[in-house]
């Protein structure tokens, strides 16, 4: 049985992945090491936390002896890297933790891979011949787009907030052990996610929290920003597809195809809500502006072609069909609906 290592997998995006995988993959025994910082929280893992096949490691990727222990205890042939500190106002404020987690947190686990799969540069060891390292990244990293235009694998790297800059020296910090030492690494960068298990200060849990609480719904500016959409089932599925047939030393976007600007998704969300739980006013009469944070990139949008084409990948869901199933997960939550 191949043992893998997952990092960050009580996150958001990584605890969608862990049950799936666990069930698409039956040859597989998975290891997730998480710090369970903010945005970590193991109810997420409820439904596999007794799995045969699973284990728990309460722990820092920055912890260089801890990494090393786990490597030479299970013998990992894979890592599976979503540990990230991901929220950009967050960045704004305490940059450091980004820095710290992001780079040197990315690094320590390259590193410590590296030594134990490969006896030196494009030497691998016999082994772990087959040994895969996939870094989950963001198109943040791209910067902003205008009205028009698509990022695609090609396109420059123009970070505009800390925490875009710290995943964009993450991913050079890949890049560099593939093309340095020939190690085999492969690189998604994805859209906005969304679905059930997101952390409650995300943009769409924050809308239907807020709306069933009473309490104004804030949307930053004028609503205009646009994002391209991905549920995150279709992102873990792509990001399965990438780690068992993506070719070495290449990145993958991942996107949904379902550009909206957060007026839209604001108002979708009440207008769904004002049917699955009424109330005498229309919760759109909730929404709120409010000043626009700093850096506010304008819009992000991936071509997702490379992956389809390549590999195969579709998403199951557009934003209409994800949304709904998103939304009756939290009136489940937050109302027990």
């Amino acid at each position: 049985m191949r043992t893998i290592l997952v990092t960050g997998g009580a996150g958001f995006i990584g605890s969608n992945f862990v049950p799936y995988f666990l069930e698409s993959h039956q040859e597989v025994h998975l290891v997730n090491l998480d710090l369970l910082t903010y945005a970590g929280d193991l109810n997420n893992l409820k439904e596999i936390e007794d799995h045969p096949r699973y284990t728990f490691v309460h722990g820092d990727i920055c912890d260089r002896e801890l990494v090393t222990s786990l490597f030479e205890q299970y013998n990992f042939e894979g890592v599976l890297h979503f540990a990230a500190e991901s929220h950009v106002d967050n960045s704004i404020k305490n940059p450091d933790a980004f820095i710290r987690t992001n780079v040197f947190g990315t690094f320590n686990l390259l590193d410590v891979a590296k030594n134990h799969w490969m006896n030196g540069p494009n030497d691998r060891k016999e082994e772990f011949k087959d040994a895969r390292f996939l870094h989950v990244s963001t198109d943040e990293v791209y910067g902003t787009l205008g009205e028009t235009g698509l990022f695609t694998e090609e396109t420059s790297y123009a970070p505009n907030s800390p925490y875009s800059a710290s995943k964009a020296s993450s991913d050079f910090m890949v890049r560099s052990h593939f093309h340095t030492y020939g190690m085999n690494v492969v690189t998604t960068n994805c859209s906005n996610n969304y679905g059930p298990k997101q952390h409650d200060e995300k943009l769409i849990p924050t809308i239907i929290r807020k709306a069933l609480s009473g309490e104004n719904i804030p949307i930053y500016g004028d609503g205009q920003n646009i994002r391209d959409w991905l549920y995150v089932l279709d992102h873990c599925k792509g990001i399965d597809l990438v780690f068992q047939k993506g070719e070495e030393g290449e990145t993958y976007n991942i996107g949904g195809r379902n550009e909206r600007n957060n007026l839209y998704i604001a108002k979708t969300i009440c207008d769904i809500l004002d049917e699955k739980s009424p109330k005498e006013q229309s919760y759109n009469e909730q929404i709120a502006f409010v000043t626009d944070r700093p850096g506010h990139d304008f819009r992000y949008a991936i071509d997702a072609s490379k992956l389809e084409g390549n590999l195969g990948w579709k998403a199951d869901e557009n934003f209409e069909s994800g949304i709904l199933k998103t939304i009756e997960w939290y009136l489940q939550k937050y109302q027990g609906k």
